[in-house]
C-alpha cells in the first residue's frame, strides 16, 4: 500500500482521498439539481403561456383548414363537366400503398382510328392512403387533387373505399 511515503493512488494520506470523493459526490448532486431546475424553468414558462388549443366539435362552423391540407382525394371536373383523367396510370404506379386502382379500357377513336385509353373506374381506398401526394404531383393532366375534408371516421372500413368517377362520390 505505502511506498516511499506515498500511497499507490497518488494521495499523501487517506483523508485527502475521502475529501475529494465527497466533493465529487456533492458536485454531482449540485449539477443534477442545476439541470433539473433548467428543465423546470422551461416547464413553468410554458405552463403560464396562453393556450392555443381549439375546441374541435364546438368550433366546427368557424374552423378553417389550410389550402395545403391533404384531406380526401377527389377528381375535379373540367369546364365541360368531364373528367380530366387521360388514363395514363401514373398515379397508380407512384402510389406506395396501392391505394389507387384504375380500370382502363382501350378503345379505338372513331375519328382518327387510333387506340385510346379510357378510364372505366377510379377506385380510391382512403383507409390505406398515407396522404403523401405523390399521385397528385405526378398527374400530367391535373385530374386528381386533395380537398380539405378531414372527418373520415366510419364504423365499417368498406365505406372508406370510394369510386372517384361516380357522380355520388364527386365534387366540383
Amino acid at each position: 500500500m505505502r511506498k516511499n511515503g506515498q500511497y499507490n493512488d497518488g494521495y499523501n494520506n487517506p483523508s485527502q482521498q475521502e475529501e475529494e470523493v465527497k466533493r465529487s459526490y456533492l458536485g454531482s448532486i449540485a449539477h443534477g439539481l442545476a439541470t433539473l431546475l433548467t428543465g423546470l424553468k422551461v416547464t413553468f414558462v410554458e405552463f403560464f403561456t396562453g393556450k392555443v388549443t381549439e375546441e374541435y366539435p364546438d368550433n366546427r362552423k368557424t374552423l378553417v383548414m389550410s389550402d395545403r391540407f391533404r384531406g380526401t382525394l377527389y377528381m375535379p371536373l373540367d369546364e365541360n363537366g368531364q373528367d380530366k383523367c387521360i388514363a395514363c396510370g401514373l398515379c397508380q404506379m407512384n402510389c406506395p400503398n396501392d391505394t389507387l386502382h384504375l380500370e382502363i379500357d382501350t378503345v379505338a377513336d372513331e375519328e382518327t382510328g387510333k387506340k385510346k385509353k379510357v378510364m372505366r373506374t377510379y377506385r380510391y381506398d382512403l383507409g390505406a392512403c398515407m396522404f403523401c401526394r405523390l399521385c397528385v404531383n405526378v398527374c400530367p393532366a391535373g385530374a386528381i387533387a386533395f380537398d380539405t375534408k378531414f372527418e373520415h371516421a366510419v364504423f365499417n372500413k368498406d365505406r372508406l373505399v370510394k369510386i372517384l368517377n361516380k357522380p355520388d362520390d364527386r365534387q366540383s
